[in-house]
């Protein structure tokens, strides 16, 4: 197998229209190509710096995970660091994990920073929303988002040889009118829900419940409740709860970032 290394997109482009195969890590297709036999010509985007970058808003595809860090908003950070083993995680990319496999861990966090893709066609690059992404799978450089006020992220254990673990992300947005909007997603299953609700007014630790922060926040998880979100089992309705509060209160003047 002839594996190319280039270091544009134009080049890279080039690369695939004479057929090679792109990879990240190939920890995905590894077996299938011992089992089945290795491409003639494969690419990979690790030196094209638009699939490399990390930052606040934006995260290549040819990032392995173990590199996704605090440059990154802490959901998709912490969404990262729940994948796998660190073995699994200093080979697999931000790329293979969202558009090749099944269990689209990352997903979820993508969901609630209002991502968009960046990424590649046969005769022009351009940017679509992860619907496509997931269902069309074009070739992705990379994510891009507006940041966040705060966000945050939690896995629930699982069985081994079981269903995937539940994860909830959530972020709240500014919304440009002086108020701020909450991102909800979840992985049940293999099936991913994603929610948004008007949180204005929610923001703060509401110890008192009878305070209006305390008040905004039940107001925003019955709303959510009344979204396919209040149909998850009990333990996934009640990670939703707990990641939210906790989310909003993150969100408290002086507490965000």
């Amino acid at each position: 197998m002839l594996l190319s290394l280039p270091t544009t997109v134009s080049a890279l482009q080039e690369c695939l229209a004479q057929g090679a195969v792109p990879v990240g890590g190939a920890t995905l297709v590894w077996a299938a190509w011992q089992r089945d036999g290795f491409p003639e010509r494969a690419v990979s985007l690790r030196k094209v710096p638009e699939a490399t970058v990390v930052g606040r808003e934006e995260l290549g595809a040819a990032v392995l995970l173990h590199q996704v860090d605090d440059r990154v908003p802490e959901v998709l950070r912490r969404a990262a660091g729940s994948v796998g083993t660190g073995a699994v995680r200093r080979t697999a990319t931000v790329g293979g994990n969202i558009v090749g496999s099944t269990l689209r861990c990352l997903l979820p966090a993508a969901l609630v920073l209002d991502a968009r893709a960046h990424v590649l066609a046969a005769d022009r690059a351009y940017e679509t929303d992860l619907a496509e992404l997931v269902t069309k799978r074009p070739l992705l450089l990379a994510l891009r988002w507006r940041a966040p006020l705060t966000s945050g992220y939690r896995k629930l254990p699982g069985d081994a040889g079981g269903p995937p673990p539940f994860v909830v992300a959530a972020a709240v947005h500014a919304d440009g009118d002086g108020g701020c909007l909450l991102r909800v997603a979840v992985r049940d299953g293999y099936e991913v829900i994603a929610e948004s609700t008007d949180c204005a007014g929610s923001a703060g630790t509401g110890a008192d419940t009878g305070n209006a922060a305390g008040t905004g926040r039940r107001d925003v998880l019955d709303t959510l409740r009344r979204t396919p979100l209040g149909d998850l089992p009990a333990t996934g309705w009640e990670a939703v709860r707990d990641q939210v509060t906790e989310t909003l209160a993150d969100a408290a003047p002086g507490r965000a970032g």
